[in-house]
């Protein structure tokens, strides 16, 4: 009989194409992952990898077993759910994906809620951006996915994963005190085209965002701290939309200003269909709902 870990460590090597990443997302070492490997390999006696530079190559027995293996581990998570639901308690170890601004916004408080009720839960946290968010849930290396879902640059939701939204965040132009929005009442966004502009970094949902919604944008300053952006804002060198929720304490020298069309985004949880009916699941979901509450007052 195949061994379950064994065949969690071969589906770990075909995610993500080397035994480092491989054991950053099991939370154990290379060398653990390498003996899994090993033993794969002579339990089913086949080889399963190859060597190609510094990844590691499926052979064609090796995606035969990862594909078999993404179904196997799959099945595993809804017997797992369906026999906590049937213990109806909240335990195991729940990991979490989030991106930034919920890790520092909703997660402290959720994480503590869920630690207070349910002593017999252990939680984690990692912070990824909401496209890794959903692939590092759908591959099972995390529990559930708190993700923020801009309309204009919608997430894809893989079959196999349901989500709920838990708010809406909406976003403002921030400017500098001395700048010629700064008496406005509101600014369009077209307005703004040929400002300098600060967003986040290629590649960031928000800077996706801006450039979707001012195609031929160029920003000239691209960071992904929202301090940082603030800063850069009123030391004059530009301007930048932020959502409220990632908003940290304003400093002397900028403005806040309501933008049309209004800048809102989702903030969304997800999770695999196959642990749906895990209390755990529900538990956090609750958990972050409260967390996004009390944020709103």
């Amino acid at each position: 009989m195949i061994d379950l870990g064994r065949l969690r460590a071969l589906h770990a090597v075909a995610s993500y194409g080397t035994v480092l990443a491989a054991g950053e997302a099991l939370h154990c070492t290379p060398s653990a992952v390498s003996q899994q490997l090993a033993k794969l390999e002579r339990e089913t006696g086949a080889t399963l990898v190859e060597k190609d530079g510094r990844r590691l190559r499926l052979t064609e027995a090796g995606r035969v077993l990862a594909d078999h293996a993404e179904r196997v581990l799959a099945t595993v998570d809804e017997a797992e759910a369906a026999l906590a639901a049937h213990r109806d308690t909240v335990v195991g170890r729940l990991t979490v994906a989030a991106f930034a601004t919920a890790c520092r916004a909703l997660l402290p408080y959720a994480l503590h809620r869920l630690a207070t009720d349910h002593p017999q839960l252990t939680t984690g946290l990692v912070e990824v951006n909401p496209h890794e968010g959903l692939e590092v849930l759908r591959r099972g290396h995390v529990d559930l996915a708190v993700l923020d879902d801009w309309p204009e640059v919608a997430l894809r939701y893989p079959p196999g994963v349901s989500h709920v939204e838990i708010g809406r965040d909406v976003a403002d132009l921030i400017v500098p005190a001395g700048h010629r929005f700064a008496t406005a009442r509101e600014v369009r966004l077209s307005q703004a085209r040929d400002e300098r502009w600060i967003t986040a970094k290629a590649g960031d949902v928000c800077h996706e965002w801006l450039v979707r919604m001012l195609p031929g944008v160029r920003p000239d300053f691209n960071v992904g701290e929202f301090e940082t952006q603030l800063t850069l804002i009123a030391a004059g060198l530009g301007i930048a939309i932020i959502p409220r929720l990632a908003r940290p304490p304003l400093p002397q020298g900028v403005c806040v200003l309501p933008v049309r069309p209004v800048p809102t985004r989702r903030v969304v949880v997800a999770w695999r269909e196959a642990s749906a009916a895990r209390p755990a699941i529900t538990a956090a979901i609750t958990a972050l709902r409260e967390a996004w509450r009390r944020h709103e007052t």
